[in-house]
């Protein structure tokens, strides 16, 4: 067994601090992660802001050859089922539109997300073969001011899966 001076780690074996990429951590307190953790944003040490997750309004529509409205509204339903984050699913034979939040850190990101839902659930949740034909990403507040301002989109149904 090795003794080296008291408090100091073994030659070899220095503590390392983790830290994320050009935050420029090297001795934070958890204080400093306290802290990072109850904001949404701070500063980076080049000045810089750094921006955490934020909640994104989701709206994708999707359209397609006509489809039985029965295997329409199933595969919705499982969709549903397998991302509890839908708000909420419209759907008639030949498209459907589908609302839902999504946390990413910025709208690249979010977006990012939305156009992979459709065809990664495809198989699985048995949706039909249509291709996404419109994309609408805003942040919470946008969607919070179009609503108290009267022209956002129709308020959702109540949640779940419904026809149009």
């Amino acid at each position: 067994m090795r003794r080296g001076r008291p408090g100091a780690p073994p030659r070899g074996t220095a503590e390392r601090t983790l830290t994320s990429v050009g935050t420029g951590g090297v001795g934070r307190t958890e204080d400093d992660e306290r802290t990072e953790r109850g904001s949404t944003t701070r500063e980076a040490p080049e000045g810089e802001r750094r921006d955490a997750s934020r909640l994104w309004h989701i709206t994708l529509s999707v359209s397609g050859a006509e489809a039985p409205l029965q295997e329409v509204r199933r595969a919705l339903e499982q969709l549903a089922h397998d991302h509890p984050f839908l708000l909420t699913s419209r759907y008639a034979d030949d498209h459907a539109e589908i609302r839902y939040w999504e946390e990413a850190r910025d709208l690249h990101d979010a977006a990012a997300v939305a156009l992979r839902l459709w065809g990664e659930h495809r198989s699985t949740a048995k949706l039909p073969p249509w291709e996404i034909v419109g994309l609408e990403v805003i942040d919470r507040e946008t969607y919070h001011q179009r609503i108290a301002e009267g022209y956002g989109p129709p308020p959702a149904s109540p949640v779940g899966v419904h026809p149009y």
